[in-house]
C-alpha cells in the first residue's frame, strides 16, 4: 500500500527497469485469453454435461412410458381373460356379449370391438355389431390410428389328470378376440405433462407411424430434435416406441458470445495498454520517495510507543513496529482495514464503533481516553490512547494520528491494590460480626439460661402438687427441649464465627431433612407455598455436624420463599440423591425468577445482598459450612426455571468415624 502523502517529501533515483518488467505488462492480456478460453472449455462442458442429462432424462421417460404400456396390456389381457371366463357361463348369444359389464367397459374405455369365437373359430357374436360398425364408419372413426388385438381362449372343462399324474390340456370351447385402440392405448400409457414435453409415437420396423398421442399425426422430426427409441416387441410385434423432445436442441456457439468475447479480448488488449503506462508514471513517482519513506518507517518503528494513522473514515493508512507487536497481528492484516478493527473485543464492538465514529468527528479528548483491546492470541490488554490531527504538506487534515501506550500491567497492579483493600475490609467486617455473634451469644444465653430454669421449676412444682394435665406437662417439656436446642444452635454458631472445627459425627441425612421439613411446613404454608421433599436413592448416613446442617437447609428454604415473592406458581421441592460412595448430595429447587444472570461466586460473597434489609452473609456462611464438611456448593437452574442450590456432603464409613474420634479425643486431651 502507498505511504500517505504527508510521508513523502524527498525524490529518489528511479530504479532502471529489468527485462522481466517489462513481459508483465502484456500479464493481464495474456491472463484475458486464459479467462476466454476458460469460460468456453467450461460453457462447453457444461453444455455437454446438460446434453447427456437431458438424454439420460429422455431415456427414463422412454422406459417409463414403455412400463406403462406393458402394464396396460397386462391389465387389458387379464380383463380379456376375465370375459373369456364370464362368456364360458353365459349363453352363445349377441344379446349376452353386448350386455356384459367387461364389454361395456371395454367399448368405453380402450376396445373397438370384441369378437366372440367358437371352437371351429366361427363368429357366435360381435360388439358392437357388424351394423353399429357400418353406421359409425359413416360417421367417423371413433379412435384414429390402427389397432391390435388380444385374445384369450376357455377351455371346455376343468383339467382332469389321467392314472399316470400327467395333465392333458383341454381343448378350447371358444375364443374371445379385442381389437383395441393404439392411440388411446398410447395416450393413456403417456402423462400429459410428458406429452407436453415430447412428441410420443409408434412406428412399425419399417419406420411408419402406427399411433401417437397427438390428434394429428406427425412426422419424423428433423435431426435438430433428440430422439430415443425402443423396441416392445413383447407386447406389440415389429413395433417400436419414439419419444422425440418438442424443442429444438440448444446450440451452444451463437454469435452473440463470440461477439462478446472478441469484444472483451479488445477492451482488455486497449486497458492493458492504458494499465501499462499508468504504472510506469506510477513507478516514477514512487522512486521519488521511497528513500525518505523508509528513513521515516525506520524512526517511526524505533518508538517504544505504538503510533496508527487513520484518514477521515477511519481506515488504517499507518503502523509501526510497536503498534504491531502491541495488538499482535502483522501490518499486512491491518493495513488498508475500515472500521471494525481485528483487535477491538467483539463483546462491546458496538460501544467501540460508537466511540470511534465520536473520535473520528473530532470529539477525542485531549487527555486520552483508555480502551480495552483484545490481540491476535485472544489476551485482553488495557491502552491509553491519544487522538491528534494528521496535517498534509498543504496544511489539510487528512485524518487522525494515534499514539497508543499499553497500561496492562499498571492497571493490573491497580486492580491487585483494589482487590487487597476490599479484602482487608471483609475481613474486618467479618472479624466484626464474628465478635459481635460472639457478644449476642453470651448475651443470649443468660435468658435462655433463666428460661430453662423458670420452666423446670414450673415443671416441678406441677408434678409435685400431681398435675394431672398432660398437655400442660407435654408442652413445657418440649418447651425445655426447644430452649436447650436454642442454647445448642446459639453456642455451636458461635463456634463456628470464631473459626473453629464443626463436630462431625454419623447423622442420618434424610431425619434432618424431614425434621427441617416439618419445622417450616406450616410457616410456608401460610405463605401459599408448597414445599416438599423426596429422595431419589436411599440415603445412607453421612459425617456432618447436625446443628450446622439444620440451620444450612433452614437458611436455603427461608432463601427460597423468599425469592418466590410476587411469583404465580409458589413451588418449593428438596431433593436428596447419593451420588457415589463418597458423597450424598441435597438439592433446593424453587419456581422462583431464578439467579438472573449472578454466578455463584457473586451470591456467595459476603455481603452481598439482592434483599432491601439483608446482610448478604446468609449463602456466605452457608459456604463455609458445606465447604468445613468437606463438601462442596453449587447453583443452576431448576426444572420450573428458578434457582436450584446444591451442595454436598461427605458419606460416614467407619475410617471416618474413627478419625474423627481420635482427633475429637486428641484435643479434647
Amino acid at each position: 500500500m502507498r505511504a500517505p502523502e504527508p510521508f513523502a517529501t524527498s525524490a529518489a533515483k528511479p530504479q532502471p527497469k529489468r527485462p522481466l518488467m517489462r513481459a508483465v505488462w502484456w500479464l493481464p492480456l495474456a491472463a484475458s485469453v486464459v479467462f476466454v478460453a476458460a469460460v468456453a472449455a467450461l460453457a462447453q462442458y457444461w453444455f455437454n454435461k446438460e446434453a447427456q442429462e437431458r438424454r439420460q432424462t429422455l431415456i427414463a421417460d422412454a422406459l417409463n412410458v414403455s412400463a406403462q404400456l406393458r402394464a396396460q396390456l397386462d391389465m387389458e389381457r387379464s380383463r380379456t381373460r376375465t370375459l373369456a371366463e364370464q362368456l364360458r357361463k353365459t349363453p352363445h348369444t349377441e344379446q349376452a356379449l353386448s350386455e356384459n359389464p367387461e364389454v361395456i367397459a371395454g367399448l368405453r374405455r380402450l376396445w373397438l370391438s370384441v369378437t366372440w369365437l367358437d371352437a371351429n373359430h366361427r363368429v357366435i357374436a360381435e360388439a358392437p355389431s357388424p351394423q353399429g360398425r357400418r353406421t359409425e364408419s359413416h360417421t367417423g372413426e371413433r379412435f384414429p390410428g390402427l389397432s391390435a388385438h388380444l385374445s384369450a381362449s376357455y377351455p371346455t372343462a376343468a383339467i382332469a389328470a389321467d392314472h399316470l399324474g400327467t395333465v392333458a390340456p383341454p381343448a378350447p370351447e371358444g375364443t374371445v378376440v379385442v381389437r383395441y385402440a393404439l392411440p388411446v392405448l398410447l395416450k393413456n400409457a403417456a402423462p400429459w405433462w410428458l406429452t407436453r414435453k415430447y412428441e410420443v409415437q409408434l412406428l412399425d420396423s419399417a419406420e411408419q407411424l402406427i399411433a401417437s398421442v397427438d390428434d394429428v399425426a406427425v412426422p419424423v422430426v428433423a435431426g435438430d430434435h433428440e430422439t430415443y427409441r425402443l423396441p416392445i416387441d413383447e407386447e406389440i410385434p415389429g413395433a417400436l416406441l419414439e419419444l422425440s423432445a418438442r424443442e429444438r436442441a440448444p446450440r451452444l456457439w451463437t454469435p452473440v458470445p463470440l461477439v462478446l468475447m472478441a469484444g472483451f479480448l479488445a477492451f482488455m488488449s486497449m486497458a492493458t495498454w492504458l494499465l501499462r503506462r499508468q504504472v510506469q508514471q506510477a513507478t516514477r513517482a514512487e522512486s521519488a520517495w521511497r528513500n525518505e519513506a523508509t528513513w521515516r518507517s525506520a524512526m517511526q518503528d524505533s518508538a517504544l510507543v505504538g503510533l496508527r494513522a487513520r484518514d477521515a473514515e477511519g481506515t488504517l493508512l499507518y503502523v509501526n513496529r510497536t503498534f504491531c507487536e502491541l495488538v499482535g497481528y502483522p501490518p499486512e492484516q491491518l493495513l488498508g482495514r475500515k472500521p471494525p478493527m481485528p483487535y477491538w473485543p467483539p463483546e462491546a464492538l458496538e460501544e467501540v464503533m460508537t466511540r470511534s465514529r465520536r473520535n473520528l468527528q473530532g470529539h477525542a479528548p485531549r487527555e486520552g481516553f483508555e480502551a480495552v483491546w483484545r490481540r491476535a492470541d485472544g489476551q485482553p490488554i488495557t491502552v491509553m490512547v491519544y487522538e491528534s490531527p494528521l496535517i498534509d504538506a498543504s496544511g489539510r487534515q487528512i485524518g487522525w494520528m494515534g499514539s497508543i501506550i499499553d497500561i496492562t500491567a499498571k492497571k493490573l497492579l491497580e486492580e491487585r491494590e483494589r482487590r487487597q483493600l476490599e479484602a482487608l475490609a471483609r475481613q474486618a467486617r467479618l472479624s466484626s460480626f464474628g465478635e459481635i455473634a460472639s457478644a449476642l451469644a453470651h448475651q443470649l444465653n443468660q435468658p435462655l439460661a433463666a428460661i430453662a430454669s423458670y420452666n423446670a421449676g414450673v415443671l416441678q412444682r406441677l408434678r409435685q402438687q400431681g398435675s394431672t394435665d398432660a398437655l400442660t406437662l407435654q408442652a413445657l417439656e418440649r418447651q425445655a427441649e426447644q430452649t436447650r436446642e436454642a442454647g445448642r444452635i446459639v453456642q455451636r454458631m458461635r463456634e463456628f464465627l470464631t473459626r473453629r472445627q464443626p463436630q462431625r459425627e454419623r447423622l442420618d441425612l434424610a431425619a434432618v431433612i424431614g425434621r427441617v421439613h416439618a419445622l417450616l411446613r406450616h410457616e410456608l404454608l401460610r405463605q401459599h407455598i408448597d414445599v416438599s421433599w423426596r429422595a431419589d436413592t436411599p440415603l445412607p448416613p453421612v459425617l456432618a455436624d447436625e446443628v450446622l446442617i439444620e440451620q444450612l437447609l433452614i437458611n436455603l428454604l427461608r432463601n427460597a420463599a423468599d425469592a418466590l415473592e410476587g411469583c404465580t406458581m409458589r413451588r418449593i421441592e428438596i431433593r436428596a440423591v447419593c451420588t457415589d460412595y463418597r458423597f450424598a448430595q441435597v438439592h433446593v429447587e424453587d419456581s422462583g425468577p431464578g439467579l438472573q444472570g449472578r454466578s455463584f461466586e457473586e451470591l456467595s460473597t459476603p455481603f452481598h445482598t439482592t434483599k432491601p434489609d439483608g446482610l448478604g452473609l446468609g449463602l456466605a456462611i452457608c459456604r463455609s459450612v458445606v465447604e468445613a464438611h468437606g463438601g462442596a456448593f453449587d447453583c443452576g437452574v431448576s426444572r420450573w426455571g428458578g434457582a436450584r442450590m446444591s451442595f454436598t456432603l461427605p458419606l460416614f464409613t467407619a475410617e471416618s468415624g474413627y478419625g474423627r474420634t481420635a482427633t475429637t479425643d486428641a484435643t479434647a486431651s
